[in-house]
């Protein structure tokens, strides 16, 4: 199976539901679990679908078993909730702009309180909060930016992540596709045992930039 970022997803009925966002995996294992939908103009928010819930069959595009009118039962991707921090916790924090319209009472609470001293920049009483965010993908996995940077052993950025190869037996990566940039004017194929670390935004190697360098470009095979 072919990740490609950017890649239209369809329903099993043949409608264009998305594109490709994240790919999310386990670091340890390489095992992909699932696939991040990004939001347009029908899903407000990115959604979670798990890989087996993609069409092996289908090679051509990313194109899922269920049809349109059920993807509600999919997760958003990210939950978002406002809390407010204990006065201890507020020495330098900011109040989040969008937590001022949707706690409008809260928020104006503390002028019927008093305004007697301060307390980093704001009134002691007033409630302060903070954004925290929470994504819906299992214990101990990863959501993989297609196009995070991609760094040698010896530190140098050597591209990002284009696509995603997984073996469609056992859902595991088998190669990542690196884009032509600054050090290299071909894409390159890079094979996961090559992995040292994963991360969101940064795979890293454990092979050296220039050894990288020697590598035939890749040619996607039709």
């Amino acid at each position: 199976m072919r990740l490609v970022k950017g890649a239209d997803i369809y329903s099993s009925q043949g409608e264009k539901l998305g594109t490709l966002d994240r790919v999310i995996l386990d670091p340890s294992t390489k095992e992909v679990t699932h696939l991040v939908i990004g939001k347009g103009l029908l899903f407000t928010t990115n959604k979670v679908v798990a890989l087996d819930r993609v069409n092996p069959e289908i090679e051509d595009n990313i194109t899922l078993l269920s049809p349109q009118e059920n993807l509600d039962e999919f997760d958003d991707f990210e939950d978002t909730n406002y809390v407010n921090l204990a006065p201890a916790d507020r020495d330098g924090a900011e109040q989040d702009v969008e937590a001022a319209y949707l706690y409008p009472a809260t928020n104006l609470a503390w002028w019927r309180s008093g305004m007697s001293g301060t307390y980093g920049g704001v009134y002691p009483s007033m409630p302060i909060y903070v954004r925290k965010t929470k994504q819906n993908i299992p214990q101990g996995t990863i959501a993989l930016e297609e196009g995070a940077k991609v760094v040698s052993r010896d530190d140098k950025h050597v591209g990002n992540i284009e696509q995603v190869l997984v073996d469609s037996q056992d859902n595991r990566v088998s190669h990542f596709v690196i884009s032509e940039g600054f050090l290299f004017k071909q894409r390159k194929l890079i094979p996961v045992f090559w992995i040292s670390g994963i991360e969101e935004d940064e795979v890293r190697l454990s092979v050296e930039a220039d050894f990288m360098d020697r590598l035939p470009g890749y040619q996607a095979s039709e």
